[in-house]
This record gives C-alpha cells, sequence and structure tokens, in this order.
C-alpha cells in the first residue's frame, strides 16, 4: 500500500520502484508497518526509479525521494515535521508544489462554467482521462439537469469537493475517484458536480453557495471539516419543497466502502423516484382526462358559434332578399301607378271614333277588359297589360284566331294596323 501511494506522488510505477532502507524482516510486501521492523516513530526510507543496464548509479541517485513513515499511534508526540528535519509539505511524499504545475480551479472565476472548464482539463492531466464527467456550468444549472427533469428521467447529485492541501486527495482521485466501477455507476445514475476548495476565496463561495441551496447547517458542516478530510463527496437527492443532503462521504475512505454509500443512496432516491414516478403519471393522466374535456368542449363551442354564425348568415341574407324583393315590388309598383296614369282615357262606348275592344285572360283565369281606340298604338295595350301586374318583359300577349304572340309586333303601329279592331280575345302567358 506504501508502494501504491507513493507511485501516486512520484508517478514511478510499483514494479520499477527501487527501495533502500527496508528492515532486514520486511521481505513480505503483504506485511504491515507494524511488525516490519520499522523504528517508530519516524523512519527513513529512499526510493527512485529500477535503472537501466546502461543507467549509472548516480543518474539512479538523482531520481531517488525520500519517504518518512510517520507511525499514527506515536503521532502525537510531535506537531511540527521538521524536527526530524522534514517540511510539511513533504510529509507522506514529495512537497506538492513540485507535483502541481497550476491549481484546480482558478480564483475568483467570473463564472462557473469557466470555472469547471480547467478543473477538467487540470484533473485530467493529473489523474488520466478515465474520471467522472463533470457537469460543466453553475451549481443551479447542475440541480436542473438533475432535479427538474421528468420523474423517470431524474438522478442523484454528487458534488465531489476537492482540497490540493489534503494528504487524502491523490490517494482518493487516482484510486477510489477514477475506478472504473465508480466511473461507470458516477455515469449511469448521477450528475457530477464539483468544486475546488483549496483557495479561500473559493472556499467562501462554496460556502455560499451552500447556505442558499442546503441550509446554514450543512454550510457549517463543511465549513468545520478539517483539510485532512477532504476530500468530499456529497450526495443530494432533489425532495419537492427542498434538497437533501444524503450523505458526506469523507476522503479516508475504500472503493468499497464509496461503491456501498453509493448505492445506499440510489436506494433512498429509487424509492423517492418510484412514487414521483406514479404521482406524475397519475397527474399526466389527470391532465389528459382535462385536455380531453376541454379539446371537446372548444369543439362544442365551436360548433355552436359555427351553427350560430351560419343562421345569423342565412338570417341576413334572408333579410336582403326579402329587402331586395320589397324593393323591388316598389319598383314595380312605382312603374306600374306610373303607366296606369300614363294612360289615355278609355272611349266612351257611344264614341264616334272607332273604338277596339279588348278582352285579356290572366294565367290564373281571370279576364280584364278594356276599350282603345282603333288609332292607339299597341304600346298603348302593352302598358295598360303592365298596369295590371304582368309586364312585357315577364309575360307574352297572345293572340287566339290565328294564334300570335303580339307583343313580337311593332308597339309603334296602331290597333287597326295590327288587327285588333274592332274586338279581339287575347290571353297572357308568363316567359320561360
Amino acid at each position: 500500500q506504501v508502494k501504491r501511494n507513493v507511485y501516486d506522488l512520484t508517478s514511478i510505477p510499483v514494479r520499477h520502484q527501487l527501495w533502500e532502507g527496508w528492515p532486514p524482516s520486511a521481505t513480505d510486501d503483504s506485511m504491515t508497518l507494524a511488525v516490519s521492523g520499522l523504528t517508530f516513530p519516524c523512519h527513513r526510507l529512499t526510493v527512485g526509479r529500477r535503472s537501466s543496464p546502461v543507467q549509472t548509479r548516480e543518474q539512479s541517485e538523482e531520481q531517488c525521494t525520500d519517504v518518512h513513515m510517520v507511525s499514527d499511534s506515536d503521532g502525537d508526540d510531535f506537531e511540527d515535521a521538521t524536527e526530524f528535519g522534514v517540511d510539511d509539505g513533504e510529509m507522506f511524499g514529495v512537497a506538492s508544489s513540485a507535483l502541481r504545475k497550476s491549481p484546480m480551479m482558478p480564483e475568483n472565476a467570473e463564472n462557473e462554467g469557466d470555472a469547471l472548464l480547467q478543473f477538467t482539463a487540470e484533473f485530467s492531466s493529473r489523474y488520466g482521462d478515465c474520471h467522472p464527467v463533470y457537469f460543466i456550468g453553475s451549481l443551479e444549472a447542475a440541480f436542473q439537469e438533475a432535479f427538474y427533469g421528468k420523474a423517470r428521467d431524474r438522478k442523484l447529485l454528487a458534488i465531489y469537493l476537492h482540497h490540493d492541501e489534503s494528504v487524502l486527495t491523490n490517494v482518493f482521485c487516482s484510486q477510489m475517484l477514477c475506478a472504473e466501477s465508480i466511473v461507470s455507476y458516477l455515469s449511469q445514475n448521477f450528475i457530477t458536480w464539483a468544486w475546488d476548495m483549496t483557495k479561500e476565496a473559493n472556499r467562501a463561495r462554496f460556502l455560499t453557495m451552500c447556505t442558499r441551496h442546503f441550509g446554514s447547517v450543512v454550510a457549517q458542516t463543511i465549513r468545520t471539516q478539517k483539510t485532512d478530510q477532504f476530500p468530499l463527496f456529497l450526495i443530494i437527492m432533489g425532495k419537492r419543497s427542498s434538497n437533501e443532503v444524503l450523505n458526506v462521504i469523507q476522503g479516508n475512505t475504500t472503493v468499497d466502502e464509496l461503491m456501498m454509500r453509493l448505492m445506499a443512496a440510489m436506494e433512498i432516491f429509487s424509492a423517492q423516484q418510484q412514487e414521483d414516478i406514479k404521482d406524475e403519471d397519475e397527474r399526466e393522466a389527470r391532465e389528459n382526462v382535462k385536455r380531453e374535456q376541454d379539446e371537446a368542449y372548444r369543439i362544442s363551442l365551436e360548433a355552436d358559434r359555427a351553427k350560430r354564425e351560419a343562421q345569423e348568415r342565412e338570417m341576413a341574407e334572408q333579410f336582403r332578399l326579402e329587402q331586395i324583393r320589397k324593393e323591388q315590388e316598389e319598383e314595380r309598383e312605382a312603374i306600374r301607378l306610373s303607366l296606369e296614369q300614363s294612360l289615355p282615357p278609355e272611349p266612351k262606348e257611344e264614341s264616334t271614333e272607332s273604338v277596339s275592344k279588348l278582352r285579356i285572360r290572366t294565367p290564373s283565369g281571370e279576364f280584364f277588359e278594356r276599350r282603345f281606340l282603333a288609332s292607339n298604338k299597341l304600346q298603348v295595350v302593352f302598358d295598360f297589360v303592365a298596369s295590371k301586374g304582368y309586364p312585357r318583359e315577364e309575360y307574352k300577349l297572345l293572340g287566339t284566331f290565328p294564334r300570335r304572340d303580339v307583343t313580337q309586333l311593332d308597339p309603334n303601329k296602331t290597333l287597326l294596323e295590327v288587327k285588333l279592331y274592332p274586338q279581339e280575345t287575347l290571353f297572357l302567358e308568363a316567359k320561360e
């Protein structure tokens, strides 16, 4: 385990590590440090990269790195590692500043999306491409993505809080957070968002966001975490009224324990999700029924409106036609009266002038008679018939013996000229 941890710090694979300083009794890598014969509370070991046959010993020694083992049980006997000639930053490995070329996250970034872009790039540079897919965007946007879709599409939110000064960070990131099983499980069931707590400004910024979204109790819990308790993994579940923090996982864990706690959170979430899905399905069913009822009501209103408009159009058309008919009747009546008034007076029977007596039969079988001077023009007869309501444009005036259409004769000829003298019976017939 020590050799694996040193690999995280020095990038020298275990099979290429060349150690000096192990006690003669430390012959088996499965031995614990307690029984290996290490000197407590401090034991000096030297590790370097195994040299090739052509590599000189001087080159090998240049790559050596001192590793100092400190007993957990005796750690309280000293507070400052400089008592043993070691800087604080070199405890459990080489100085962190030598390994980290750039910070995980810029300080005072204008927006969280840009900060997460740098975080993802730096994380990949340090720990490889096999790592959780971090959501690029604000914490609010991560909430929307995880909690506010359809119930079937919702996920848990995992917030990874990084800290470069913690001695647990490299091991947690490389051996647990980048484990394929953890990466796969997070990808399937979580939206993963990250933040770097190393810089004080970024730490204060996250605590403000935490207070706003989770409340002061959760913010205070994170605020009281010591540096060596980082990194932290927060598991968040969205609920109707508020967001609930299901678990706060500290960096001193194992892959199996981390997986078990993620799965435990998923069980709680799945139970809540099933209830949400049921409620959502019932709500959608009610909304569908309401939509169908509203649609049926709308169609009924449209039909009633169309029927009413059709009736109104029909009534308006009837009114228009009635007005036209009345106007036509009034016009015909005015024409009839005008013709009636313009007729020459009917000659008396004892008149000395030649008189023609005409008897006219209507289409209904009625007769009307009138005397005309034989010198009157045929137009006078047409005007007389029109004054009775039978205009020449609509009716034919026919003679009997011989049968002829009088309306086809020249209206300027006299009755004598058209042989309607001394008397004649005519009948009216509607034109087709």
